[in-house]
């Protein structure tokens, strides 16, 4: 029988604990139709949203913005509220996965920088909602995408 921490590549069973990300959904308005910007994963080229862990001293709205701005260069506002949230199994090596669930937060873009943390990383690339949609690999965040509405001004 194995137990934890044989050779066998088992995962240790708190790894099983499902982590927090928090994301943005980043997106504008341009000649009257929603956009929503996605990104390319750095490891698989998938397109994705940016995301990442919480982070001491700032709420989940800010973690979000602080991915957006390290990823894709966004600049623009995040609501306070999320959006909905989406489960996937974060790889962490070739046999090693941990389930996470990430809060999306809405973020109305501003300004996109063409200098950022991560450029030459990743690729980012406007599409509609639905377009949206069809990218991701993940069932929730695709219907998410699907039926984005952007929060009222002030929200």
């Amino acid at each position: 029988m194995a137990h934890l921490g044989s050779s066998e590549g088992l995962t240790p069973a708190f790894t099983l604990v499902q982590r927090v990300q928090y994301a943005a959904l980043c997106y504008r308005a341009q000649r009257g139709k929603l956009q929503i910007l996605m990104i390319t994963s750095r490891d698989t080229g998938r397109w994705i949203i940016p995301k990442g862990w919480p982070m001491d001293g700032r709420s989940p709205a800010e973690c979000a913005a602080q991915e957006a701005w390290e990823e894709a260069g966004v600049q623009g506002h995040a609501a306070e509220v999320p959006e909905g949230a989406y489960s996937y199994a974060k790889a962490l090596g070739p046999r090693t996965a941990v389930p996470c669930m990430v809060e999306v937060y809405p973020l109305r873009v501003d300004r996109l920088a063409g200098q950022f943390p991560e450029k030459g990383q990743r690729r980012r690339k406007w599409f509609t909602p639905e377009k949206a949609a069809l990218k991701v690999a993940e069932p929730d965040l695709a219907q998410m995408l699907a039926g984005f509405v952007p929060p009222a001004a002030g929200a």
